[in-house]
């Protein structure tokens, strides 16, 4: 059985496609969530930002930068008031904005703690890139900080939100599988030199803070179990520089409570196509690529030799779409998000787990 994009377009609108989609309920009031981007960055201006262009139920109303040249062209884009353009300094007079909603923040690793506090300051919801911190301590802060102000904190784990990890999932869910064995998992990139991701204070980490947490997630996700066990080896394979301060590449390995073992490698020093691999004892599921921006495919075999395959038959525009909505949804519905602050603490307590394992190894 093979499910195009296009044939999900075509089931969504006449509602039988839910079976696929993540459940994004209409707003509870017709008006737009207004969104303030702090960070003009790759992943703000060439991803989110175009993605709420598209919304019905967000926009973009205010931005953050320390660049005023960058931000007022992107302010002429989006026709964004200039006096909602602020910068890091002056940035806590959101609180006078009432066009802002949320604010998403695509900063450097680093600056995510921080910046959520300021935001909950301010009244603001919070929607921020993964990973939410550097450090289990400062995402416990975030976490308290937008409770106290009573505000929303989302971590954008946009793969939770896209169509063939969410039927990856469901298959499991459904005991399609049967029971899960296995989980396989890669995902990397050969970094260029002087990336700000090799940096530790601003990354806190190498590959597995930036690619490697997909993995880690997935397997999180997809078995719907919290490990009771990680371990981890890392290594710098290319002495060219690049790896003075965070590892190249790094493997780990997790037992989960149902008996599943999962494993996951990433790199910062070749091209790795985001995938993972269900293993279980009546079929297998396998999406590749599962965590790019765009056309991930699910291919699933069965004990009897049924087979499932989702193939997008073009690229896929809406992965920062659904995330963004259902943050639009979660404040206008008053609900929680799905994957809130406690989801990205979680992920940051684990891999705090597999860098002291890689420590330990290492000595």
């Amino acid at each position: 059985m093979k499910v195009t994009r296009r044939e999900f377009s075509r089931l969504a609108a006449l509602g039988a496609g839910a079976q696929f989609l993540p459940r994004i309920s209409a707003s509870a009031e017709d008006r737009k969530i207004g969104y303030c981007i702090v960070g003009l960055g790759r992943i703000s201006m060439q991803h989110f930002m175009p993605a709420v262009k598209m919304s019905s139920k967000s926009r973009v109303v205010a931005l953050v930068s320390g660049h005023r040249d960058k931000a007022e062209r992107m302010a002429a884009e989006y026709s964004v008031p200039s006096g909602s353009i602020y910068n890091y300094e002056n940035c806590d007079a959101i609180a006078k904005n009432p066009d802002i909603d949320a604010v998403y923040i695509a900063l450097p690793n680093s600056m995510h703690a921080e910046y959520t506090v300021r935001a909950a300051k301010a009244g603001k919801h919070v929607l921020c890139e993964k990973p939410m911190a550097t450090s289990v301590e400062d995402s416990r802060v975030m976490i308290q900080a937008c409770e106290t102000a009573h505000k929303k904190l989302m971590i954008a784990y946009r793969c939770q939100y896209e169509p063939a990890n969410v039927r990856a999932a469901q298959l499991i869910r459904e005991g399609r599988l049967g029971s899960v064995q296995s989980i396989e998992s890669a995902f990397g990139f050969p970094i260029p030199p002087k990336e700000w991701r090799l940096d530790k204070k601003l990354a806190g980490g190498g590959p597995l803070m930036d690619v490697g947490i997909y993995c880690l997630n997935a397997s999180r996700y997809l078995t719907g179990e919290e490990p009771v066990e990680v371990k981890g080896y890392s290594s710098v394979v290319d002495q060219d520089g690049r790896f003075a301060q965070v590892e190249e590449t790094l493997s780990w390995t997790a037992k989960f409570p149902g008996g599943a073992l999962a494993s996951g490698t990433c790199t910062y020093g070749s091209q790795m196509r985001g995938y993972f691999r269900v293993r279980g004892s009546r079929g297998t599921v396998l999406v590749e690529p599962a965590f790019n921006y765009d056309k991930p495919c699910l291919l699933a075999y069965f004990d009897g030799g049924e087979t499932l395959e989702l193939a997008p038959d073009e690229p896929d525009p809406t992965q920062f779409l659904r995330e963004a909505d259902h943050m639009a949804d979660c404040i206008l519905q008053n609900k929680g998000p799905k994957t809130p602050g406690q989801e990205g603490l979680r992920d940051m307590e684990l891999m705090a787990q597999i860098y002291r394992s890689c420590e330990k190894k290492n000595t």
